[in-house]
């Protein structure tokens, strides 16, 4: 069975933030996974994460300015300076976390940016974080995300993904594996998991079409659950869906297809 880590920017959205470690500890989770921790001290989400024994599993580099559809600067000419601060703050928090994977957004270049441009920006950022990250204990983590949800997201298939990782070195960077990218960018799921297993840091889920939890749509994951344990995939998987209702409740997914 594999193991579940619930995504507190997503899920338990009943209770304010903080207060969701102790929900997800309640609801049987052992690990957990967010966003972005910044608005909050690290001390009180180590608090949180101590008290209720949960191991974090991800969190996400500052994104830019994400009010105003910033996703991310690791692709964004003459952003490097800015980019370079958040890969600090961000392995502030991992140290103060104890978090050992952190996800580093590829972003959204500006209209008119030559798609070399932003390539040669994005291997030149990447390159220097992973240094930055493996002297910190960390590793780093990209994630190809669809352009339905995220229009202009500069890294989209898993066939790309791989070749920067493969680039960087497998040692300081893996893929972020989430299925319901896969599915709306490319479908053929379980293949591309198999194809990709050995660069796989992390992997994450919710159903397609509407990003509910499992069960909610098309994918068939009593199939997907089973292969990823014949794979023998050992890492989180991170539950990063919108619970079409009640969280706990939705969490009946669980025992349907997974245990």
């Amino acid at each position: 069975m594999p193991r579940f880590a619930a995504n507190l920017s997503m899920m338990f959205n009943e209770v304010p933030f903080l207060d969701r470690f102790d929900a997800a500890a309640r609801a049987g989770f052992k690990g957990v996974e967010f966003l972005f921790p910044y608005d909050h001290p690290a001390v009180e989400i180590r608090r949180r994460l101590d008290a209720n024994g949960l191991t974090l599993a991800l969190f996400n580099m500052p994104p830019g300015d994400w009010a105003k559809g910033e996703r991310g600067l690791a692709s964004l000419p003459g952003r490097q300076s800015e980019f370079r601060d958040g890969v600090a703050r961000a392995l502030d928090y991992a140290a103060a976390l104890g978090g050992r994977l952190v996800h580093c957004m590829a972003g959204i270049p500006p209209a008119g940016t030559a798609p070399v441009t932003a390539a040669a920006c994005y291997a030149a950022n990447l390159a220097w974080a992973a240094e930055q990250a493996a002297a910190a204990g960390v590793k780093l983590a990209i994630e190809p995300i669809n352009h339905r949800d995220m229009p202009g997201y500069f890294l989209n298939t898993q066939a790309q993904g791989a070749a920067v990782v493969e680039a960087i070195g497998r040692d300081r960077i893996g893929l972020q594996f989430d299925l319901y990218h896969v599915q709306v960018t490319e479908g053929d799921i379980t293949k591309r998991m198999e194809l990709h297993l050995p660069l796989i840091v992390h992997t994450q889920i919710a159903d397609v079409p509407a990003r509910n939890e499992p069960g909610t749509g098309e994918i068939a994951w009593d199939y997907v659950f089973a292969r990823m344990d014949a794979l023998g995939y050992a890492g989180w998987v991170g539950c990063e869906y919108r619970p079409a209702g009640d969280t706990v409740a939705g969490l009946s997914w669980i025992k349907r297809f997974a245990a």
